[in-house]
């Protein structure tokens, strides 16, 4: 009688003879209402509610019975029933329950369909904004190489210094088990560990001969100085905080505020082992360049004052063929160095 009714009405009607045949025809068809009997030979209706989920989720379910209990009911409801129609009755009550069970379903489809067609727009919306920062930060990225490029022509003793060390910070942050996006900072921060620099006067950072009292004071305060002009840049804030720690020492001898232990950040920390490594094996006007063995003794020797002993831990197991390898690819000629590459775990040039 059911089936009929509906079908005079233009619905599309499939008829089953229990709650197995349900079960069967939902796993075959998809539909957009499920009306269905409480008490039935074989799978009741209750246990099917529960099922039909599984084959078709957010069908819309109207129990109909003739079980005159609101508890029942209740029950039906919060097992996901859109509604409970109650035997007997009128046929205009049967297609004005269909009728907003469907509505109800083509509500939940729109609203389906809106979140993925929302979520599909934030994913692309997010992608273009990552594909935007990752340019914003290469353009910056290159500003910065400009800055120590500009920085070892005003230098021209630590030519390609800045490069170096760089390099050397990112091998060893990296084989201390540091995160990428730390690294990242880091060596941003011992790229431009020297930029305080650029506010020294040239008749002392040019000066052939030792430097006064008075002229080495003034040159420690490239730390400071470093640190002013970074600190205001909101993507260098962090590599500041190593410009300004740069020449502290583990014991508390260093300058500018004489911090020790863990009161200097890890970057400055990894920066310092890196920058004697270079500066030991490199010339300098006032003296030849020294082997890697002969810089390994001596950072193992200035282990606990200079240094911190767990930096120099690890900075020990690394070979010296890394170092020369990496020395060698910075100088060459014909080869382009990515000073802020921290991705890849091999090279990096």
């Amino acid at each position: 009688m059911m089936g009929s009714a509906l079908e005079r009405h233009g619905y599309d009607v499939t008829l089953t003879g229990s709650g197995r045949e349900a079960l069967d025809a939902l796993s075959r068809n998809a539909f957009d209402l499920v009306l269905t009997d409480i008490v039935m030979q074989d799978i009741d209706g209750i246990s099917l509610l529960e099922r039909i989920p599984e084959q078709q989720p957010n069908l819309p379910v109207v129990m109909v019975t003739a079980i005159h209990d609101i508890g029942v009911a209740i029950d039906a409801m919060r097992r996901g029933a859109y509604d409970y129609l109650l035997k007997p009755f009128e046929r205009g009550h049967l297609l004005g329950t269909v009728e907003r069970a469907l509505e109800h379903r083509q509500v939940l489809e729109e609203s389906h369909n809106y979140q993925q067609s929302l979520e599909q727009m934030v994913r692309a919306r997010t992608e273009m904004l990552r594909h935007a920062m990752e340019d914003l930060e290469h353009s910056y990225d290159v500003t910065l190489e400009a800055l120590g490029d500009a920085l070892d022509l005003k230098d021209s003793e630590t030519e390609g210094h800045s490069k170096r060390v760089t390099a050397y910070t990112i091998a060893l942050a990296r084989a201390m088990g540091i995160a990428p996006a730390e690294i990242k900072v880091i060596a941003r921060g011992a790229f431009l560990h020297d930029i305080g620099k650029m506010a020294i006067p040239d008749n002392i950072l040019r000066k052939p001969g030792k430097l006064s009292a008075d002229e080495q004071e003034m040159m420690r305060e490239h730390c400071t100085r470093g640190y002013h002009m970074l600190r205001k840049i909101p993507f260098l804030a962090g590599a500041a905080e190593i410009v300004f720690c740069h020449q502290e020492h583990f014991d508390g001898s260093g300058y500018p505020n004489g911090l020790r232990g863990r009161e200097i950040p890890i970057g400055a920390r990894i920066f310092a082992i890196a920058d004697t490594l270079d500066a030991i094996t490199s010339d300098r006007p006032y003296r030849k360049s020294r082997s890697f063995d002969a810089a390994r003794e001596e950072i193992l020797r200035c282990s606990g004052t200079q240094f911190d002993p767990a930096v120099v831990e690890v900075f020990l197991k690394i070979p010296n063929e890394l170092w020369q390898e990496l020395r060698s690819e910075i100088s060459g000629q014909n080869k382009r160095f990515s000073t802020f590459e921290t991705t890849q775990p091999g090279k990096l040039a």
